[in-house]
């Protein structure tokens, strides 16, 4: 099963993402996560990736975006985001995890239990063989993760979590929703890391060693021993959405320096939480401890 994939998502990685973090983020919160795997995560997350990907999980942390224009995935393309009511800066599962049609649990945090779960089931049970694909819902779960801490993939229902926004990032026309998932990270790489997302990465790594270290527990902790906790990663975003994505984004409007400036710090801390918490989740699931909780 892994390895009758492995072609195509070397082919896919020569794609461009369209939504999510962009490929630059999505790789960001993957590397980040790298680092804090357990030797037994290391190890089960190597067994399950292709092996083109030598081992690298982020190298194929995009691999759900690229395959939206796949017409077999086109099913997942509802799984990426959550968004609430117009103006309501809460999120609320039962209201805010369904499609257009009201079908139940799709969404991105849905999402992330159904992966968590999948890959769980997998190590619980190991004397039979799982009829999931456990590549795919490793891959769908990292960069699920990183698309619940993007703030607008909890954002506003009526505008698209900000796509229908349509402004200027200082001389370019994009959306609100672009600006978050790739303008700030490729304004901030040029600015301030030359260019060089490893640079950057490493800024961020320093920063959960050094400024957030005493919230790193915090941050991978999950109330009632549950494995992942998706449901608080989507409210904190949708408060962010509101504090500062939207704020001073108006249409027609253009952002520049102060937006940027003030932005960019919750985007990297967005993506060290990303990271950190991908990594907790999966030491728990590959590493399990007596009497885990099923989330």
């Amino acid at each position: 099963m892994v390895r009758n994939i492995g072609r195509l998502l070397v082919l896919l990685l020569l794609m461009p993402a369209v939504l999510g973090w962009g490929r630059e983020g999505h790789y960001a919160t993957c590397k980040i996560a790298e680092g804090y795997l357990s030797k037994d995560a290391v190890a089960a997350v190597k067994e399950l990736l292709p092996e083109s990907a030598d081992g690298n999980l982020a190298s194929l942390c995009s691999w759900p975006d690229d395959m939206r224009t796949n017409p077999q995935y086109r099913w997942a393309i509802i799984l990426h985001f959550a968004d609430t009511p117009d103006y309501k800066c809460n999120y609320d599962y039962c209201r805010d995890c369904h499609d257009s049609n009201g079908n139940k649990d799709a969404c991105v945090t849905g999402a992330i239990y159904n992966y968590t779960t999948q890959l769980r089931s997998a190590i619980v049970d190991t004397k039979s063989k799982s009829k999931y694909n456990l590549t795919e819902a490793l891959l769908f779960l990292s960069h699920f993760l990183g698309d619940v801490h993007q703030p607008l993939h909890e954002g506003f229902v009526g505008d698209r979590g900000g796509n229908s926004i349509i402004l200027r990032w200082y001389a370019e026309q994009t959306n609100l929703h672009f600006v978050w998932d790739n303008k700030i990270i490729e304004s901030a790489m040029e600015k301030f890391y030359s260019n060089n997302l490893e640079v950057m990465i490493q800024a961020i790594q320093r920063n959960i060693t050094d400024i957030w270290s005493d919230d790193k527990t915090y941050w991978e902790h999950c109330a009632h021993n549950y494995i992942a906790c998706p449901n608080r990663y989507a409210s904190e975003s949708i408060k962010l959405a509101c504090k500062y994505a939207y704020k001073n984004a108006t249409p027609g409007s253009t952002l520049g320096d102060d937006y940027f400036l003030s932005r960019l710090p919750i985007v990297e801390k967005r993506l060290a939480q990303g990271g950190v918490r991908l990594a907790a989740i999966l030491n728990r699931i590959f590493a399990p401890q007596i009497g885990i909780a099923q989330a």
